[in-house]
């Protein structure tokens, strides 16, 4: 299994928390974004790790399971970032010429 910690920089957030008579902890609203479904892991000591997920469209599925074209967005961006770009000009004038 990888490494579900992926930054060991953990910060307690807010006061303890006591879970109610139905066993529900009710996490502060700056740590829990719109969206986000979680994971929840546990240890033998009883530390809970909750690790976000994000759900994508299953039209857009395609892009994960295709190893070639994830591999050429991460090329892209890796590009992008270091500056490695070529401006092309305003596509505005385009605008209108979709079918």
């Amino acid at each position: 299994m990888a490494a579900i910690i992926k930054d060991q920089n953990l910060v307690r957030v807010g006061k303890p928390v006591t879970p109610d008579s139905r066993k529900r902890v009710v996490l502060p609203k700056t740590v829990v974004r719109e969206g986000v479904t979680y994971y929840v892991y546990h240890n033998s000591v009883g530390q809970i790790i909750l690790d976000p997920q994000a759900s994508i469209p299953a039209s857009e599925l395609w892009v994960f399971e295709n190893k070639d074209i994830l591999a050429s967005i991460d090329r892209g961006i890796r590009e992008s970032l270091s500056g490695k770009t070529i401006t092309r000009g305003s596509f505005a004038k385009h605008v209108n010429d979709a079918p």
